[in-house]
């Protein structure tokens, strides 16, 4: 295999620390002049690799002020991204996740559907949050490892995948897609409900320009509450 060049070195070790949540939304990057001394290299160099994770959505550049860590930003009318955890702690109650299973595997033919990818390695979640003991909601996840490799060494049954991915993955855009449905046995089961009882599918995905990070989705109780914001 052909090594990578300096500027995709230099790229790739500045996402790596943006991916793995070390550099976080809006902490700015060291100056050209510091790489340049860091990596023995042009300020060509730097500026290309610089250059490319703006293409990419992950970085700001300011003038006169630098290169910062983007921010997410969504559509001027959306729902909130939820974090599942910090809804139910929100409500004054203790949320604890069970995870029911998490493999790490090549993606498959509905994979590469889903996150619009060609092959590669992905991570599937399916678990179950509950608030004060009592099911809350079914969450099935795919995360794209080769987007966010670091997700593979995370212990989720200690932070929540929702939570984790929020406070340490940078995103661009995200699209849902809010469906009612009819719980199937297995969600019946799980959310201790009649087979056929009315429950609500939210479905998103998350992208990095191009690319979708993950896929989610989450099966509540039909009751749940749904709430959305509208920016002027």
């Amino acid at each position: 295999m052909k090594p990578a060049s300096l500027h995709d070195r230099i790229r790739q070790d500045i996402e790596s620390r943006i991916m793995s949540g070390t550099w976080e939304a809006g902490h700015r990057i060291p100056p050209e002049h510091e790489l340049m001394a860091d990596y023995g290299c042009s300020r060509m160099t730097v500026s290309k690799a610089i250059s490319a994770l703006v293409e990419r959505g992950l970085i700001d550049r300011r003038k006169r002020a630098g290169s910062f860590v983007a921010a997410p930003t969504v559509h001027r009318a959306t729902i909130d991204i939820p974090d599942i955890a910090a809804e139910i702690e929100g409500q004054g109650r203790r949320h604890a996740l069970d995870m029911r299973d998490q493999i790490e595997r090549e993606a498959g033919p509905l994979d590469r559907t889903l996150l619009a990818m060609d092959n590669g390695p992905v991570l599937a979640l399916f678990c179950l949050h509950r608030a004060d003991g009592t099911p809350f909601a079914l969450e099935e996840r795919l995360i794209n490892l080769s987007i966010v490799p670091a997700a593979r060494t995370i212990d989720f049954t200690r932070e929540s995948p929702g939570r984790w991915l929020l406070g340490h993955v940078p995103w661009t855009d995200a699209r849902h897609r809010i469906t009612a449905i009819a719980a199937t046995c297995a969600m019946a089961d799980s959310l201790g409900l009649g087979e056929g009882a009315p429950c609500l599918s939210i479905e998103r995905w998350t992208w990095r320009t191009a690319e979708r990070i993950t896929y989610v989705r989450q099966i509540y109780p039909g009751d749940h509450e749904l709430t959305a914001r509208f920016i002027a």
